[in-house]
């Protein structure tokens, strides 16, 4: 097996000179094989120097000399009908046509327009679907420096539900807080909770039936948090959890079901038209 290397300078490779006639210049070959200048053409971006530009197009031609060998030895090797790709490129080539045809046809027909009330009747009709593979919170924290002002304040706020102590919380955090969430509407992992705030937990049954609120801190930071509800792994997810999830669900079905529909419409169109045939095999006939 024959591999030959052209390794042409730095200034070969200059801007200039691909301005030139460089479709007969050969820089690789393996066997029969062989690797134009015009060939590495665009390999090196503008505005690249002169040294980098020729370690890109010396990896360019090692890795075309690897990919070659391996083809080389492959073609050696197997057997005539391993090599024969007609039809799984033909296969390959249906299958990116079908999909862009769909893709299509989603695009143009399908209703993505879900109700509230459909969310809740699939919700509702698929609970033991929904388990819970962690815990999860509606929570309020907040993060403020040991040297903020009007600490006290906040301990009076952070954990009540009254309108105007929620919004004494909202323009405080917005204020001096290195970081907080104060929508407790929302459900959150709790593990997302402890990634912002040092909590530790034995027993988390036994935490959140117990705790309601806590103040912690480090060394440069107090920490706290009001837990307006939980929800336990393996309990059933709460609708609001799964509302998104539900939607793609519901979504994928739809798509399916145009998909079938279609498939199905073209499929008796053409029997109706007698645009196919489904011939009976003989007994001398053989499948390859």
């Amino acid at each position: 097996m024959r591999v030959t290397i052209i390794i042409l300078s730095i200034f070969t490779f200059s801007c200039s000179f691909f301005e030139q006639e460089s479709e007969g210049v050969v820089i690789a070959r393996v066997e029969k094989k062989q690797l134009f200048l015009s060939d590495v053409d665009g390999v090196v971006p503008e505005g690249v120097d002169s040294k980098d530009s020729l370690l890109l197009i010396n990896n360019y031609i090692h890795n075309w000399i690897k990919e070659n060998l391996i083809l080389h030895k492959a073609e050696l090797n197997l057997k005539q009908s391993q090599k024969d790709v007609k039809r799984q490129l033909e296969d390959y080539r249906n299958s990116l046509i079908i999909y862009a045809y769909e893709k299509e046809l989603i695009r143009q027909k399908l209703d993505t327009n879900i109700t509230e009330n459909e969310i809740n009747q699939f919700y509702q009709a698929n609970k033991q679907n929904f388990e819970l593979r962690d815990d999860i919170v509606k929570v309020r924290y907040l993060k403020v420096a040991k040297n903020a002002p009007q600490i006290k304040k906040i301990r009076k706020v952070y954990k009540s539900s009254k309108e105007e102590d929620v919004m004494k919380l909202n323009e405080y955090a917005h204020q001096f807080s290195e970081k907080f969430f104060l929508n407790d509407s929302l459900w959150i992992l709790f593990d997302e909770l402890r990634k912002e705030v040092p909590i530790k937990v034995v027993d988390r049954k036994s935490f959140f039936k117990n705790v309601k609120h806590l103040e912690l801190e480090d060394s440069l930071s107090y920490f706290f948090v009001y837990i307006n509800d939980y929800r336990l792994k393996q309990d059933v997810a709460p609708l609001m959890f799964e509302k998104s999830n539900i939607k793609n669900i519901i979504i994928n079905k739809r798509k399916l079901n145009l998909l079938n529909t279609v498939k199905s419409d073209l499929y008796q169109q053409a029997l109706l038209n007698k645009d196919i045939e489904i011939y009976e095999l003989k007994k001398n006939d053989e499948i390859e």
